[in-house]
């Protein structure tokens, strides 16, 4: 029987202060997993860690910049 690993949840660095707009990040399974703080019983977003990391080298390269 395969161990499942449990997503170890935490608030993102970038999430206000007010709490009213965090985001919750979690690494499992090789992928990395996105939630509202606010809804944890709702939806979650699980991308490869390899697809998030080359989305993150993305962004700071400003290779996604919408003209």
């Amino acid at each position: 029987m395969a161990i499942r690993s449990e997503p170890h949840w935490f608030k993102s660095s970038y999430s206000g202060g007010s709490g009213t707009e965090c985001v919750e990040c979690a690494h499992a399974d090789g992928r990395l997993h996105v939630r509202d703080s606010k809804c944890v019983d709702g939806p979650v977003v699980a991308v490869r860690a390899q697809a998030w990391w080359a989305f993150i080298r993305a962004l700071e390269g400003d290779s996604l910049a919408v003209g």
